[in-house]
């Protein structure tokens, strides 16, 4: 009986150190260092001098001003201070902008409470895509207002900050919606307007990695 009750005794002890070991583990050993790298720190390479690169410092998003769904003014200066999600599409892109516009609404969904996020997605096909169509497209997509903004700007502005600004390709249809061309990418760009990573639209497994790091730039674990 005396052996029981000492090997009770052992177990209840057992069972009474695994809570201070799991503390003593996680304070020794569980801080995650999770590094976000922020893209450009040396400047884009420009081999066709297509874009009024600075070569050799850090890239930031350059300035702008467009008109969103609302007809309000929304650009560069209305990133200060906040995580952006940007893309580029067009509302009669007949192959991957649906796709990329529900996964822009998993990742408002994700932050539908941070107003420290903000998503933008600006047409490459401005001349089609008025204000009024892009209010459409937005409640579409069950757009917030304060959240999600749809931008229109002048043709030439818009492929010039896609190219230049955003790092991604983009060709002009002309109107043709099988000849246009961009990137299936969301661009991460956090608060002071430096591109943190790229992520395909179109791979959820790739947006649910934009949603996590988005988080972990939120709470400055960078």
């Amino acid at each position: 009986m005396k052996v029981v009750r000492v090997l009770q005794i052992m177990v209840l002890i057992c069972i009474l150190m695994v809570p201070v070991l799991i503390v003593l583990f996680l304070r020794n050993f569980g801080e995650n260092e999770y590094d976000i790298p922020v893209l450009y720190e040396k400047g884009v390479e420009d081999p066709f001098g297509d874009c009024n690169f600075n070569s050799e410092g850090q890239h930031y998003i350059p300035e702008f001003s467009f008109v969103a769904q609302d007809s309000s003014v929304v650009g560069r200066a209305d990133m200060e201070g906040k995580v952006t999600v940007v893309d580029f599409f067009f509302s009669t892109c007949p192959s991957i902008c649906p796709v990329m516009s529900l996964e822009m609404e998993r990742v408002q969904d994700a932050f539908r409470n941070e107003s420290k996020v903000q998503l933008y997605s600006i047409s490459i096909d401005p001349d089609y895509d008025t204000p009024k169509v892009l209010s459409e497209y937005a409640e579409l997509h069950a757009a917030r207002p304060d959240k999600w903004f749809f931008l229109n700007g002048p043709k030439q502005e818009v492929y010039d900050l896609a190219r230049c600004g955003f790092i991604l390709p983009t060709v002009d249809g002309e109107g043709v919606a099988e000849d246009f061309v961009h990137s299936d990418k969301l661009a991460l760009i956090d608060e002071e307007g430096r591109i943190r990573g790229y992520y395909s639209g179109t791979n959820r497994e790739d947006v649910d990695l934009l949603i996590l790091e988005t988080k972990i730039l939120l709470h400055g674990k960078e």
